[in-house]
């Protein structure tokens, strides 16, 4: 099977920067689409940004000017740098992979589970 297990969150003062990472494992042939969303307490998930196998981006508007996404196919690896960090960036942030393509099929909407980021005032 395919897992994402995402690491770099953590506790950062307004202004700040992380930077987050997402590894997938197993026997991985190809990964189209893959992205950061966030879910933010008593809130719905929401998309952060995506970026495509050709690297292509989009990002929600709210992050544009201080996030990049950025990802290393030889790796299976996506990233999201985040900076001038704000409070209202506080969530717990997921990385997905929209379609994997493995050895004998071809899986769909595979999800880590989750770090948590707190930015504070």
């Amino acid at each position: 099977q395919v897992q994402l297990v995402e690491s770099g969150g953590g506790l950062v003062q307004a202004g700040g920067s992380l930077r987050l990472s997402c590894a997938a494992s197993g026997t991985i042939f190809a990964i189209n689409a893959m992205g950061w969303y966030r879910q933010a307490p008593g809130k719905q998930r929401e998309l952060v940004a995506t970026i495509t196998s050709g690297y292509r981006t989009n990002y929600a508007d709210s992050v544009k000017g201080r996030f990049t996404i950025s990802r290393d196919n030889a790796k299976n690896m996506v990233y999201l740098q985040m900076n001038s960090l704000k409070p209202e960036d506080t969530a717990v942030y997921y990385c997905n992979a929209e379609r994997v393509q493995m050895p004998s099929k071809i899986v769909f909407g595979v999800w880590g589970q989750g770090t948590l980021v707190t930015v504070s005032s």
